[in-house]
Formats: C-alpha cells, structure tokens, sequence
C-alpha cells in the first residue's frame, strides 16, 4: 500500500527568515527556543541570578539588532555558536559592570565578592561550532524545536516520526506498523529533521 504524506502546505518556513522579517510569532518562538540555553550559559560562566536575568535580555536585545548579519550555513549549530559568541560578549559586560560597582562600593566585603567572583575574561568562546552545550542541552532544545514545528505536520506524519525518530523504531518496522513503504519512512523522516534543523537556525 502507497501513501502519499504531503503536509508541505501547513510549514511555516525558516524560522530566522521569518524573525528577519520581524514576524512577531517567529521572534516569540526563537525566544522561547533558545532563552533556557542562554540561561544555562549564563549559569555555567557563574555569573549571579539577576545578573544572568540581565544577561538574557541583553542578548536577545543584541540578537534583535544583529540578526540580519547571520546567514546559516547548513553545519549543526550554527546559529547556536553564533549565539553563544554573542552571549559570552555580553556575561563579559556584565561582569565588567559588577567589578567597577563592587570597586566603587569598597570595602573588605567588595574585595571578598570581587575575588570570589568567576573571571569570565577568561572564558574562550572558541569556534562559532564549539559552545558549552552538552547533550542534555541539545535533547531539550530539539524537544523545544519540535513542539514548535509539531502542528505543521499531520498525525500519521508525525508518528510515523515518532516511532523512527524518537523511539529508535527500525525503519522497516515502522513501514510494516504504517502499511508504507521504507522509502517513504526515510522521506517522513528526513523531511521532519530538515524541518527541525530550520526551527534551530541551521537551515534557511
């Protein structure tokens, strides 16, 4: 039995593309999709809570005015070492803006903050391919990526995904489970995962 699966009408296209184009949902979704990342970093170069609070909002603000200037280059990450050089610029501010305040309020108790605080100038960014994310990071952010593409395909797409994706299915179980042929469990998948790849940045 062949079965057709065309959802190509219900996807959205680019996420960045559409975040160029200042759509407010495309804006909203990357916001969503990358501020527990930028948290994370922020919490892993030991900066302060409210300072890492400020911190994200920097970041999107600086992503805001830049984005135009990223162009993805279809490597894995792109988009996410492209922000994170951008978010290890602005912990480097922030930390900077804490020293001169805690300089400025003197004391032995600034002295005590100041040497017990993390040193990010000493944090090497690295490549745009090599950030701190591991792979629990990158679990949850294809999770975030793929709840947010989920409605653009349709059910039996989607579990056909699932069961190959997800659950680790064989694809020639999955064509058996689906009454299709393995050709169309590989183009199932291979479509999601460009899809998601998009959602994340990699993809225009």
């Amino acid at each position: 039995m062949t079965v057709v699966l065309d959802d190509s009408s219900m996807t959205r296209g680019s996420l960045l593309r559409r975040a160029k184009q200042r759509e407010s949902q495309a804006w909203n979704d990357l916001v969503e999709l990358y501020t527990p990342l930028v948290q994370g970093w922020c919490q892993r170069c030991g900066i302060s809570s409210h300072q890492a609070e400020d911190c994200v909002q920097d970041v999107f603000s600086s992503v805001a005015k830049s984005l135009d200037r990223f162009h993805p280059t279809g490597e894995s990450g792109a988009f996410r070492g492209w922000l994170w050089t951008v978010t290890i610029n602005k912990i480097r501010d922030s930390a900077r803006r804490e020293a001169r305040h805690m300089s400025a309020s003197g004391g032995s108790t600034a002295m005590q903050r100041i040497s017990q605080a993390a040193d990010p100038m000493a944090i090497d960014p690295g490549s745009l391919d090599q950030d701190p994310t591991d792979e629990l990071d990158l679990s949850r952010l294809a999770s975030r990526g793929l709840a947010q593409i989920r409605d653009e395909f349709a059910e039996r797409t989607w579990r056909m995904f699932d069961r190959s994706v997800i659950d680790g299915i064989a694809t020639s179980q999955v064509a058996v489970e689906f009454q299709v042929t393995a050709a169309t469990v590989r183009k199932v998948r291979s479509r999601i995962l460009r899809r998601l790849r998009q959602q994340l940045g990699d993809l225009d």
